[in-house]
Order: C-alpha cells, then structure tokens, then sequence
C-alpha cells in the first residue's frame, strides 16, 4: 500500500510538470519547425549566411526568355553638360599628369633651388653664402639654400655626393688634394669655378715666448676643428716647411680660452678672411703674437703671399707694424653638370643672378670682402663654369672690369707679384711644356692685375 502511494505521488507529479511544460515545448517545437524550413529556402537559393561551407544543393537556374532585349550599355555624360565647378574640381585634384595639386606646388617650389655648402656657423663662408643667398633670391625664379656643413673642406666632397648641394665655398688648395691624395679620376672636370671671390689669411696665435714658426716644432698646435680650413690648409704648409708639431684638431673657442691658463697648446692656426674677431678683440696677456709665415718656394704653388696689420689685430701687432703671412684663394665652386640637365639649368641661372646682384654685395652692409672681388680672375688648377665663362663674354672685357671691380680698392687688393715667380709656378705645374707655361704664366698675371686694382 505504501509503494502504490509513493507511485501514485510520483505520477502526479510528473503530469503536473507536463501540465507546467506543455507551453514552452510546444513553442520550441514550432520555432525548430520555421528555422527548418527558412534553412531549406536558404540552401535552395544557393546561399548560406555563415563562414562555414554550405551543404551542398542544387542552385536553381533561372531561364532567360529568348526574346529579352540585351543590357543597356552604361552612358558616359558629355562633357557638355559637366558643371564647370566639377571640372574645376577635378581639375584641381589631379592634373593632367596625374599629379596632385600638393605635389604641383612642391615641383614648382624645388624647381630652381640651389644648395650651396657654406661651412660652420662660426666661419666667414656662411656669412658670405647667407649674404649671396639674399642677394640672389628671386622668389620662385631662384632660390640660394645656404647649408652649414662639416667645413670648407668637406665642401667639396659635399658637392660630389651629398643630395642637395650643387655649390660650395671652398679653398683652392682642395683641389691639389683631391688630385694627389685622393686621386680622384678626372676630378678638375667635375667640380668647377665661379668665381675666386677673394683669399683666406693664415694666423698664427702663439704663447709667450715662441717667435717663429720653428720653435714651434715639437709642440702642440690646434689647427680647429677637423673639416675647417685651418684644419686641412694649416697641416699642409707646415709639412711643407718641414715643420714637425702635434696636431691637434680641437674648437679653437675652448682651446683659446684654455691657453691663458696653462702651456698646454702652444699656437692655434686659423685660415679665414681677417680680422678674426676672437683674434682682434680680447685684450690677449703679454707675450702673446701673431706669428710671421714666410713666402716661400715650398709654398708659392698653391698660396699668395699676404700680410696682417696693426689697424686689424691693434692687441697683437705693434703699431706701424704689420706681419707677413700667406692666403689661400676662397673659390666658389660649383657641380660641373651636362649641359642642358636641370643641375646646369639652376646654376646657369644663378650664374646670371650672381653677376647681374653683384654691384649690390660690394655696397654696405655686406661684408667689405666683396669689394676686393674680381669675377673675371682665374683659379690657377681649375676650370670655369661654362656658363659663367659664356656670361663674362657675353659682357666683354671693357664692360666686364667695369661691373666686376667697380668697387674695389687698394686697400682690399692682393699684393703684387713678381713676373719672375709666376714663370717659377708655371714651370712647375707644366714641366717641358713651354706653351702651357706660357699660358699658365699669362693667366696667373692677369688674376694678379685684377685683384690689385
């Protein structure tokens, strides 16, 4: 009796729960029923909404009646009827060439710029270069970048590699060393000449009691920073005067301020225009001078002689004195590009800018070295742009020293030099052959009358 209640509890509430459950299972039923039938619509379709592949149905094929006209071909719009706002926009957004109107206006901004590699900031070349810049500049027609660099040196390796630069102020001593040392094939017909535009003095700041070039010897000398003039100009002429001291390659600033306190660096060697102002305006502690660098046969190939004068150094130079030195020529130098590439056209243009502005660096504020300049005046070892060449024909020889020299004056010139010496240089650089001696001695003769007038 008690087994049949417990059974007779347990159905009842099983049906109880059915009773409670019928709703719901009849609802599910009903939903399994509709997705069945829309999966089945879905696969006679031939699509299937997941990532997974489709059970495989059999697509149903839609006839085509066999009267049914063929598509329409789609119809362009006749410019004609375009509104020319839509043209302008388009035209606007891509040019012809399929350039944007971003890159039309870069093209036309980098079309006629000319790098020239100057120097450091604290050199005279940057000056020289910002004042040629300013000149020069013609808006969009021309355009003269400045650029500091590494020092005069470098320039003219700049000019050869670095993207960018297509002219450089350096010292025509480089080009002797890019011949000889680097022996670079064909160099003089890379790398060509402007203008010499005026000569880089040497100075020679020594301690007390050192009076001459020689006593130099064995001690140690700052010749500035490696890539500055000093620093390739001031090795050279003193292992030409086989004078043998411990090169230093330091900024002359720290080295200058550390040589009224101890022995350490006995000189420091600078090579640029004069005056130096570190050199000019401090009152330097006694027994402090500029050395004389003698003219000689081991020097005359590549440098002019020059002098340095009380007015400039007043600290240094006792007055109604003056000490004898030598220059190096600063050239402006340029790539010496093909004819008729876009290298040749900016430099061809900012030849004739250069020499058309020229009167008005001469005049102040420009620096007063541009009055010294002879535009006409060879470099010894190098050859001439082309189109500065063909642009002081175009002048003449009258006109030509007219406009290039009208500002010059005594105080400014290179000293004279002898005929005699100028045979001695020609002979060396071409040994047996008389007419290139000849021509060589003329041309040296005639850069010497232009910068002394």
């Amino acid at each position: 009796m008690l087994f049949c209640g417990v059974e007779a509890y347990r159905l009842n509430w099983n049906m109880n729960l059915f009773r409670a459950l019928k709703p719901a299972v009849i609802r599910l039923a009903a939903a399994f029923l509709v997705a069945s039938t829309a999966t089945t619509h879905v696969l006679a379709q031939g699509l299937w909404p997941f990532n997974a592949p489709a059970p495989t149905a059999t697509p149903k094929v839609v006839e085509k009646p066999k009267d049914a006209a063929p598509p329409k071909a789609k119809q362009s719009v006749p410019q004609s009827v375009v509104p020319s706002a839509v043209k302008g926009a388009v035209k606007g957004a891509v040019g012809v060439d399929g350039t944007s109107p971003l890159q039309r206006r870069r093209d036309a901004v980098n079309q006629w710029v000319v790098g020239i590699a100057a120097g450091r900031i604290e050199g005279a070349p940057l000056r020289l270069a910002a004042e040629l810049a300013q000149v020069t500049d013609d808006a969009e027609n021309l355009r003269v970048m400045p650029i500091v660099t590494r020092g005069v040196f470098e320039n003219f390796t700049d000019i050869l590699y670095l993207r960018g630069v297509d002219a450089a102020i350096v010292y025509g001593d480089v080009m002797d060393h890019y011949k000889t040392k680097e022996k670079i094939p064909n160099i003089e017909n890379q790398v060509a000449y402007v203008a010499n535009l005026f000569v880089a003095e040497m100075h020679v700041l020594a301690r007390p009691g050192i009076n001459t070039l020689q006593d130099l010897a064995g001690k140690r000398v700052n010749f500035n920073s490696v890539g500055t003039a000093a620093a390739f100009t001031g090795p050279i002429v003193f292992d030409r005067l086989g004078i043998t001291v411990v090169k230093q390659f330091e900024p002359h600033r720290e080295v200058m301020a550390a040589m009224t306190k101890n022995t350490d660096v006995a000189a420091v060697v600078f090579v640029t225009t004069k005056p130096v102002a570190p050199l000019a305006q401090p009152a330097w502690p006694e027994g402090f001078k500029l050395l004389p660098v003698d003219y000689s046969n081991a020097l005359e190939d590549l440098y002019l002689p020059a002098k340095l004068e009380h007015a400039e150094y007043p600290n240094l130079i006792p007055k109604d004195k003056s000490i004898a030195t030598i220059a190096v020529p600063v050239v402006l130098a340029v790539a010496n590009a093909g004819v008729g590439s876009d290298r040749h056209r900016r430099l061809a243009r900012f030849v004739d800018r250069f020499v058309e502005r020229f009167v008005q660096l001469q005049k102040p504020p420009y620096d007063n070295s541009w009055k010294s300049v002879n535009l006409a005046a060879p470099v010894p070892g190098w050859k001439r742009f082309s189109a500065m060449q063909a642009k002081l024909d175009s002048l003449g020889a009258s006109n030509n020293r007219q406009v290039t020299n009208s500002a010059g004056t005594a105080a400014n010139a290179a000293p004279a030099i002898d005929p005699a010496l100028a045979r001695k240089q020609a002979q060396r650089a071409a040994p047996g052959d008389a007419a290139e001696q000849e021509r060589l001695f003329k041309t040296f003769m005639e850069w010497n009358r232009g910068q002394t007038r």
